[in-house]
């Protein structure tokens, strides 16, 4: 993170399963407000941007009513941190307390336990926890910490300029738009089977296959997240429906449950209602819960549309989706290591922007040594990300060709019925 930020320190729990106490040490004081979630029980801090520099594992154990908790960038200019409760509680105290006595400024949160109609009535009514305003489900990321922190939302570009001289408009850009979607980010670290976190690990393959393909100069490249930020699962795909993308790669790296034996190489996944298996369906169900992880959704889900047009333009798409993974598959399997059944599918939330082709990559397992070694290695990534680049030339091709004319290899957006 940048310089000028707040910086914490250090972090602790004390107490026991009816009262404990949460103490963060900053070198300067910040405002924040929590509140409390349900279905799981947690408590959200929201902080203005703050440089973590916490010792290693903090928050990975827990002591009395935290179980654990996670922390990290949600949006520019905003962190948060996320606790996972043993049960309902009730925020008996918050605050910040001023440098005194030797002591840095510290936020201090209190929690007590309480019964679950308490909390029940508590959720109900609203009262989600201390000096509370609407949550941040409730309005626009920036706007909310504006109003409920006391600062301002982070720098944005203006929404009008002053006028430019007259001139000849910029042509549009023609080339086919791929969105590169490294999973997870800020307080969703993902998968851990080392020291180095899923997001960091899919951040930097990212960075590596968007770098190869700007090299060629032949497509826009967009990336949902270029640094360690939170993106709900709902912006990601609205990311690729607004730049109009020509294809959406949502890379990730998965991990076995402990004591479930062992897996090893890259699987490659599409949609579909159905789970093609067991695992398929495991691993669905861990990467749609990256909103909950991270507390609660800084947006508006849009309203599901039942409209025919659209229905056609999902299989439409979903052919395109499957096309596409039997050509990166072809091309991965002759340099990567590829899992037993390299092609599957399952019903990923981040795969259903109904016009777009789109694939889940996961390059391996961070639980298999094997794997991992390959995740963290330059030269592996490299040849990774030119096989994956070989693909997304082949399945774009004929839109190259195109490009500036006709797209009919691209599902036609849906329209309202007259």
């Amino acid at each position: 993170m940048g310089p000028g930020f707040p910086i914490a320190s250090d972090a602790r729990l004390a107490g026991d399963s009816r009262q404990t106490r949460f103490v963060l040490d900053l070198d300067k004081a910040v405002p924040f407000r929590a509140f409390l979630l349900s279905d799981p029980y947690r408590v959200v801090v929201d902080l203005p941007q703050v440089s973590f520099h916490l010792p290693a594992g903090a928050g990975t154990s827990g002591r009395g009513l935290v179980k654990a908790f996670r922390y990290g960038l949600v949006m520019p200019g905003g962190s948060r941190i996320v606790f996972d409760l043993t049960g309902p509680v009730r925020i008996a105290n918050s605050l910040v307390l001023d440098a005194a006595n030797g002591q840095p400024p510290r936020l201090v949160l209190e929690l007590e336990e309480i019964d679950e109609a308490t909390f029940a009535r508590a959720i109900g009514s609203g009262d989600r926890g201390s000096q509370l305003k609407p949550s941040l489900a409730e309005t626009s990321p920036s706007a909310a910490f504006a109003a409920t922190a006391g600062f301002p939302p982070a720098v944005r570009p203006p929404t009008t300029v002053a006028a430019a001289p007259a001139g000849p408009a910029a042509p549009p850009d023609p080339r086919p738009v791929v969105v590169i979607d490294p999973g997870h980010g800020g307080v969703d670290y993902g998968t851990q089977g080392g020291e180095i976190p899923e997001k960091n690990l899919v951040l930097s393959f990212g960075q590596a296959l968007r770098d190869r393909l700007e090299r060629a100069g032949k497509y826009r490249v967009i990336m949902t997240r270029d640094d360690d930020t939170f993106i709900p699962l709902g912006d990601r795909v609205r990311i690729a429906q607004k730049q109009s993308a020509a294809l959406f790669v949502s890379i990730h790296a998965d991990a076995l449950p402990r004591g479930e034996g062992d897996a090893q190489g890259a699987t490659i996944y599409t949609l579909s209602d159905k789970a093609s298996d067991v695992e398929a369906e495991r691993l669905a169900e861990a990467e749609n819960r990256a909103d909950m992880i991270a507390g609660v959704n800084l947006t508006e889900e849009p309203a599901d549309v039942a409209d025919i047009l659209i229905d056609l333009a999902r299989r439409e798409t979903r052919t395109f989706s499957n096309r596409f993974a039997r050509i990166l598959m072809n091309d991965m399997k002759s340099s990567v290591h590829m899992h037993k059944r390299p092609l599957k599918s399952a019903g990923f939330r981040v795969l259903k922007a109904p016009d777009v082709p789109s694939v889940l990559v996961e390059l391996g397992y961070v639980s298999n040594k094997g794997d991992m070694g390959n995740l963290v290695s330059d030269v592996w990534r490299s040849r990774t990300a030119d096989a994956m680049a070989r693909a997304i030339d082949a399945f774009l091709s004929k839109r190259v060709a195109n490009a500036g004319g006709d797209r009919s290899d691209k599902p036609a957006p849906a329209r309202p019925k007259p």
